[in-house]
Parts: C-alpha cells; sequence; structure tokens
C-alpha cells in the first residue's frame, strides 16, 4: 500500500434502490474537507480499478460514506455495490476538489443544486456546523427520475429540525408524478421563475451563491440560466456567484 492509498474495511453498504447504494469505510487516517471527493480502488480481474467518490459524512464523523450508482458495465461501481462488512478497500488519503466553502465569497444564501447522487458532498457541507455560520439560508434542490431515488430524507429532516426555515428543500421528479415535488428541469424553473417562487428566495446578485453539482447537461444548462439572471462564474481571481463541478 503505497502512501497515496490507505486500506479501509467496509461497515456497510446500504442498498437504497437495486442501482442506487451507500457505502460506509473504517478508514481513520483518511483526511478531508466537507464537499471534497477521492478515490476508491479495488483490484478487479487482477487490476486496480479507481473511481472518484465524494464524501457524504462530514469530516467529524466516525465511518466515510460515499453515495453510487451502479452502472450497466461499470466494472467498479458493480463490484462495490456487492461487497460485505469486513471486506477489505482501499481508499484515498486526502480528499480533492474545491466544492467547498472556503472558495464561496461571502453571500447571504447559499443554493446547492444536484442530480442523483450529486446530493452527496452537499448532505456532508450541511452536516458541518461551519455552512451554518457562513449563511443565513440554505436552499438543497435535488433532482432525480423516480421518487424512490429521492434518498437521505432522514438526514434531510434532521437538518430541518436543527435550522428549520432556515433550510429549504426542494426536490424534482422528472419521469413520474410527485405529491411533494417539482417537475421538469432546475434550468427551466429557473428561467421562468417557478424556483425562486417555491423556495421563497429571490436569486439576486447581491445575496446569492449557487453550487451546482451532478450531470454536465444540468451543470451547462443551469449556468446558462443564472447568467441570463445576472449572475456570474466565480473565480479566485475574480468572485461571482455561480460554483459548478461535473459529476461525471
Amino acid at each position: 500500500m503505497t502512501k497515496n492509498w490507505i486500506q479501509g474495511e467496509v461497515v456497510s453498504v446500504k442498498h437504497w434502490t437495486e442501482s442506487l447504494y451507500s457505502i460506509r469505510i473504517n478508514a481513520p487516517k483518511v483526511k478531508f474537507i466537507a464537499g471534497q471527493y477521492t478515490k476508491i480502488s479495488l483490484i478487479i480481474d487482477n487490476e486496480e480499478v479507481a473511481r472518484p467518490y465524494s464524501f457524504v459524512n462530514s469530516p467529524n464523523e466516525e465511518f466515510h460514506e460515499f453515495y453510487s450508482v451502479s452502472v450497466p458495465n461499470g466494472p467498479l461501481s458493480s463490484a462495490l455495490q456487492k461487497l460485505k462488512e469486513g471486506d477489505p478497500i482501499n481508499i484515498g488519503a486526502n480528499g480533492n476538489g474545491f466544492l467547498i466553502l472556503n472558495e464561496i465569497p461571502d453571500t447571504v444564501n447559499i443554493w446547492m443544486l444536484a442530480t442523483g447522487t450529486a446530493i452527496g458532498p452537499y448532505l456532508s457541507i450541511l452536516k458541518t456546523k461551519a455552512s451554518w455560520n457562513k449563511f443565513e439560508k440554505v436552499i438543497l434542490v435535488h433532482a432525480v427520475r423516480y421518487n424512490k431515488e429521492l434518498t437521505y430524507q432522514k438526514t434531510i429532516t434532521s437538518l430541518k429540525e436543527q435550522y428549520g426555515d432556515r433550510f429549504i428543500y426542494i426536490s424534482y421528479v422528472s419521469r413520474e408524478d410527485s405529491k411533494s415535488s417539482l417537475k421538469g428541469r432546475i434550468p427551466k424553473d429557473i428561467k421562468n421563475g417557478n424556483l425562486e417562487v417555491k423556495a421563497n428566495v429571490k436569486m439576486l446578485p447581491e445575496n446569492t451563491h449557487v453550487m451546482i453539482c451532478g450531470n454536465p447537461e444540468m451543470v451547462k444548462d443551469t449556468t446558462i440560466e443564472l447568467k441570463n439572471i445576472g449572475l456570474k462564474k466565480h473565480r479566485r481571481n475574480s468572485p461571482g456567484h455561480i460554483t459548478t463541478e461535473n459529476y461525471w
């Protein structure tokens, strides 16, 4: 095992649906900042296969947790889904990535927009006290295909109980009707104003930062619509309102 890898042990695998699952790993020496990702690897057919996965746990939780979807013909995602308690697994020693609070300029409200498993890094961030010291309101928006894919509801309920109306959760379900979720796409509802209405929070340059994490098409289309309402990409040398991370 090189210094870049730590051998961990599977604590549990939770199967949300036939393809969605979360894996918890005991690997105490791994270090990261909430919102970051690391690599996980397994030996499959005598070859090491590694892929990046975002942490769902906060840095002060005992076990590391990763949220994944089993991809057809995806050797690692399929193998991870089949692991059992006690199985060995390799995990990168340090976190990477810039979807972290340290990179976000001071603002009033933070919007966290996600598709599918990309909700993971936001949950990591929201389970830390720092996020609630930095913003007045947090609006978490999670878009999925089916109702059963609206996972981590216990965590979301816990956040709501802790932070009340400072925490706003909005879900989208695109392929079936839902009593509690919006239907359609996030970019469209930014364009027509429905998302602001649902949240009862305005997206204005003077009070807004938007984090976007998910499939590249959603990230691209959402960025376009946010720019159309006056927001701009955030860069270290040119502070703005939009931070993005593609999830594959």
